[in-house]
């Protein structure tokens, strides 16, 4: 689905989307092109990353659109990406940090090995992200931050305490910047998404019993879908939102 709304700011604009290949990643690619924004985005799924590329293309003619193969949990390789974007797109305007694994697992099972791998791929990579694209924006004059968070932690989501951990640590990461960046007119938000309809939750956690869960928890009774998110992403990195910063949009029918 196409999003109406149009914000001129975003053209020609370089964007930066980590785990853009599926979900509401795919869908924020998507949403950027539609306002004839230049952009780039990483994943680890490189077949179906591909394809959405290959599919983009042939849809949008004009598209200038990059996949960058990367593993999250490797900085140094993220931060050679991101040195990369700006030589092959220009340097970075927003920085959508989306990217997360949102695994189940018990209390008993967690060792320090497998929390360390939960914080750094959950969250690690958003401050050094942040870091390695602050210099690009300084020399454009400012630029857009958008963590995505997540409701879970609010809601006392169980079985994933290392995602709801990192999420709420999403939050703590947008409010301890917002000043530092501030002075440099780069501002940065969190984007809290509610349970959203992407394809990996229809397969993985939606049935019956967690659909009639979402209804009766949401005020506004239609599901989320990842176009939801998106718009408000468009919104945060628009020029529209140039007085936003160190704050939470939240997006999820009004759960929360």
């Amino acid at each position: 689905m196409k999003l109406s709304n149009q914000y001129p700011s975003l053209k020609g604009k370089t964007i930066f989307i980590s785990g853009g290949g599926t979900g509401i990643g795919a869908c924020l690619v998507r949403s950027f092109l539609d306002q004839g924004a230049k952009v780039a985005f990483v994943d680890i799924l490189n077949d179906e990353s591909n394809q959405l590329v290959n599919k983009l293309l042939a849809h949008y003619a004009d598209a200038v659109l990059k996949f960058y193969l990367c593993d999250l949990v490797d900085i140094e390789a993220l931060k050679t990406v991101l040195a990369q974007v700006e030589q092959d797109l220009g340097p970075i305007s927003v920085l959508i940090n989306n990217a997360a694994c949102d695994q189940r697992h018990s209390i008993d099972e967690v060792t320090p090995e497998y929390w360390d791998h939960c914080l750094n791929t959950n969250l690690r990579h958003y401050f050094f992200a942040v870091q390695a694209v602050r210099q690009q924006m300084q020399r454009l004059g400012g630029g857009s931050v958008i963590n995505l968070g997540s409701m879970s932690w609010h809601n006392r989501q169980s079985g994933m305490a290392g995602y709801t951990a990192s999420k709420a640590g999403a939050m703590g990461l947008t409010r301890g910047l917002a000043a530092d960046l501030g002075k440099d007119k780069i501002r940065i938000n969190t984007l809290t998404p509610g349970w959203v309809m992407t394809q990996r939750q229809l397969t993985h956690w939606i049935d019956k019993d967690t659909a009639k869960h979402i209804e009766d928890n949401q005020c506004i009774k239609d599901y989320v879908m990842p176009e939801d998110i998106a718009a408000m992403a468009l919104f945060l990195a628009s020029d529209d939102s140039k007085h936003c910063t160190a704050q939470n949009f939240i997006v999820d029918g009004g759960w929360i």
